[in-house]
């Protein structure tokens, strides 16, 4: 659970806009100056005011992909799916804000030095490259599969920065996915997860996307007796854990605040 030490990290502060372009289809990423830059860790996430409409009171949860501390820059990508991330798609470079942060529990460096497996759907994989540079960094091996319903919906310099972070291991494998075959292998990222389950042995899994394919891939994992992270995606209303709007329901028949307790769990103990 999350400790009142952990709560207090979070913070008010300012962001400017640095870059802010469409870079797939109905995704945009942005690049932003900000004190948080020195204080995110892989997997949490930051909550941003977006300007220009005052009836719009709740902030949006976004995570990043890079946060460089030395350049005090954070790097964000996100889906225009509401009036929300619409209004902050139109955000110019110099253009500012507020926003808290860090917020919530990213992903943990496994305990072993084993090679892990990165699934990734959709817009799950900015999370999902913070995870491989954590892994990287720390030396150690990992493979990925991406997927997206088609290959204009996918942000390809994720992939390449994903493909870059793997490049000190010979061995490294990622893999891409289409729904319609448009882009890599047609078909499930899952479908590619089980036969890389087949062929490699590895100690954790990482995944971030739609519910519907982390349930997959959480129950592969679980079948192949691999432990697994998901970074689930909630509306998260107030960021603090006061108005129960990101709840996730637990197998023990609790329920858990993903903005306080996530958004990175166990993906063992989610009740998907």
């Amino acid at each position: 659970m999350r400790t009142t030490r952990d709560s207090a990290r979070a913070r008010l502060l300012g962001f400017q806009v640095v870059s802010n372009d469409q870079v797939a289809e109905g995704a945009w990423c942005m690049v932003f100056r900000s004190e948080v830059a020195a204080l995110l860790a892989p997997g949490e996430f930051v909550e941003i005011s977006v300007p220009c409409d005052a009836s719009q009171v709740l902030r949006v949860p976004l995570s990043f992909s890079r946060a460089d501390a030395a350049a005090g820059t954070v790097r964000i990508e996100y889906a225009v799916v509401g009036d929300g991330t619409h209004r902050l798609s139109l955000m110019r470079p110099g253009d500012a804000s507020t926003l808290v942060g860090p917020c919530g529990h990213g992903w943990r460096l496994p305990g072993g030095e084993g090679r892990s497996l990165l699934v990734a759907g959709g817009i799950g994989l900015p999370p999902v490259l913070a995870a491989a540079e954590m892994l990287a960094a720390a030396g150690r091996p990992f493979d990925a599969v991406v997927g997206a319903q088609r290959g204009s919906k996918l942000v390809g310099v994720d992939v390449d920065l994903l493909r870059a972070a793997g490049s000190a291991d010979p061995e490294c494998c990622v893999v891409v996915c289409t729904d319609d075959g448009s882009l890599g292998r047609a078909g499930f990222t899952t479908d590619a997860m089980a036969d890389l389950l087949a062929e490699r042995t590895y100690e954790t899994v990482f995944t971030c996307g739609p519910t519907v394919m982390m349930a997959g891939v959480a129950r592969l994992a679980e079948g192949a007796g691999v432990g697994c992270q998901a970074s689930l995606e909630r509306m998260m209303g107030c960021g603090f854990g006061a108005c129960s709007c990101c709840n996730v329901a637990m197998r023990d028949g609790t329920s858990r605040p993903c903005c306080m307790d996530g958004p990175v769990f166990d993906a063992g103990e989610v009740a998907w």
